[in-house]
């Protein structure tokens, strides 16, 4: 593949690796001092919640809580980041030119916190038991393409992430079976040696074979200088090392959510629960970051230049 100036699309072979490992990176974005000014700023702005999607008191508790979601559509640095090319090129690489962001979570380790559970998500039914994404009938496709940025050094010691690779193809896990969210019972749990959990639930209670348990041999650490993401398949066996401390500093990962626009965003649903919280989604709507829609079956926010950085395309005019 000849590539012009600025182009960052992958190459045939990384296209083939991605497609093989079901991760690619890390890749860097932002230079560490630069993202560090930008999420000291940052971090100040998202106080304010005045424009954010979601009501602040139904959502939930805990570091995974609903607040922490979709703030691209309230804040401009997180509206272009998902939009940034060193980002968007890769992703049409794998998903094709007709490309949304359909959400973005932050995900701090603070020092001592427990490591995340192995796990898969193919339609996000997960915690709420009603899928959130689906693919068209006869595609073939499932899951989501994550992007997680580190917004501070991601290293073993701080909680990086694990990814068992080639784990995509085959799900372990059925998100249609009931997970409970019990925090006080799932929290730090010891699991093969190693304290894990997944934000008030034990992610172990949707697999499809109660016996089975992930080859953590195999297992590959990603460690990420501040400024630079990987990008994977939801649907890969993925985890995270406990923060062990050592350090006050805290690891903070900031993840984008991508999918074609094919894909249908929440299908018959009128609001997000999960994590013991809920949200209504009458002010949410994904962003087009590259193409075109001619599906039509999703709410599709725009770039704006003041104001909040998106507005529906629909014409509702502000979030609020």
């Amino acid at each position: 593949m000849l590539r012009q100036p600025h182009d960052f699309r992958l190459t045939a072979h990384e296209v083939a690796q991605f497609h093989h490992n079901g991760f690619a990176g890390p890749f860097t974005l932002y230079e560490p001092e630069e993202i560090e000014q930008r999420w000291e700023r940052t971090r100040r702005e998202l106080m304010d919640r005045s424009g954010a999607v979601y009501r602040e008191e139904d959502d939930g508790e805990g570091a995974s809580n609903l607040s922490n979601y979709d703030r691209h559509l309230d804040n401009a640095f997180l509206a272009d980041h998902i939009t940034q090319p060193r980002i968007v090129d890769r992703l049409t690489g794998v998903l094709g030119p007709d490309v949304l962001c359909w959400r973005s979570d932050f995900f701090p380790k603070y020092p001592g916190n427990e490591g995340t559970d192995w796990h898969q998500a193919a339609t996000f039914a997960n915690a709420c038991g009603r899928p959130q994404i689906r693919w068209p009938q006869g595609s073939g496709g499932r899951g989501t393409l994550t992007v997680w940025c580190a917004f501070s050094d991601a290293t073993i010691e701080t909680g990086c992430l694990q990814f068992i690779p080639a784990s995509h193809r085959t799900m372990h896990y059925d998100e249609t079976k009931p997970m409970r969210y019990d925090p006080d019972r799932n929290i730090s749990v010891v699991k093969n040696g190693v304290r894990r959990g997944f934000f008030g639930y034990d992610y172990r209670e949707l697999q499809i074979d109660p016996g089975w348990q992930p080859n953590e041999s195999k297992a590959v650490s990603v460690e990420m200088r501040a400024g630079q993401f990987v990008m994977f398949w939801s649907t890969l066996l993925h985890a995270s090392h406990p923060h062990a401390g050592r350090t006050k500093k805290m690891r903070m990962g900031y993840s984008a959510r991508y999918v074609p626009t094919c894909v249908a965003l929440y299908p018959g649903l009128s609001q997000v629960e999960e994590y013991g919280g809920r949200a209504r989604l009458d002010r949410y709507a994904a962003v087009l970051v590259s193409g075109r829609d001619d599906f039509g079956h999703n709410r599709i926010a725009r770039h704006t230049t003041k104001g909040h950085p998106f507005r529906r395309r629909d014409g509702a005019g502000a979030w609020a």
